[in-house]
């Protein structure tokens, strides 16, 4: 895992979870925090930069980058392709950065398997019908798109026991106080 003392955080959450504010409150908190940008195929979304929020690619492109092997993990969600760039994080890592890597449950897999000492988080919602009220609030998605993420959450969580660590987000500052206490702990 390279010579410096960064590791690689795991966080996985369902849609809704508060995941990305407790991510960015994170990396906002700690100079040794950072997070990894996952190339996607889906559009960018109101406010999302590129190389920032994600490395906005086309579908031909991805699967070239698939087939060339650069990517550390990649899945395919509800469409879109999201993948992660390999080499970033670990120059990140041994420049003793701590890289989190947002990503789902079937790509967590993935890495872990290949990083078994990796940190390991799942971020619970406090229950499905506060889970449902937050994405219904986001208004991104259709009725349709929404069942569907509920339905994937319900999987998601019956996934979280393979996790190290499991914080439920029933208050955003308390969860990421959690978090940054869990990767903390690990300090060498």
């Amino acid at each position: 895992m390279g010579s410096g003392n960064g590791r690689l955080v795991i966080i996985s959450a369902p849609s809704g979870t508060g995941k990305d504010t407790i991510i960015s409150r994170l990396t906002e908190m700690r100079q040794d925090i950072v997070l990894s940008v996952s190339a996607t195929t889906r559009d960018p979304r109101k406010g999302e930069t590129e190389g920032v929020s994600y490395y906005f690619v086309s579908r031909d492109r991805f699967l070239e980058m698939v087939k060339q092997g650069e990517f550390l993990e990649y899945a395919e969600y509800v469409g879109e392709y999201y993948g992660t760039p390999t080499k970033p994080v670990y120059e990140h890592i041994s420049n003793g950065m701590n890289v989190i890597l947002k990503i789902e449950v079937q790509g967590a897999k993935q890495v872990m398997s290949l990083e078994p000492d990796a940190i390991t988080i799942f971020i619970a919602p406090p229950d499905m019908e506060e889970l449902k009220r937050r994405l219904r609030m986001r208004g991104t998605d259709s009725e349709e798109k929404l069942a569907e993420r509920i339905d994937r959450a319900r999987l998601e969580l019956e996934e979280s026991a393979g996790y190290d660590h499991i914080v439920v987000n029933d208050d955003l500052n308390r969860a990421t106080n959690e978090v940054l206490s869990i990767i903390e702990s690990y300090k060498n």
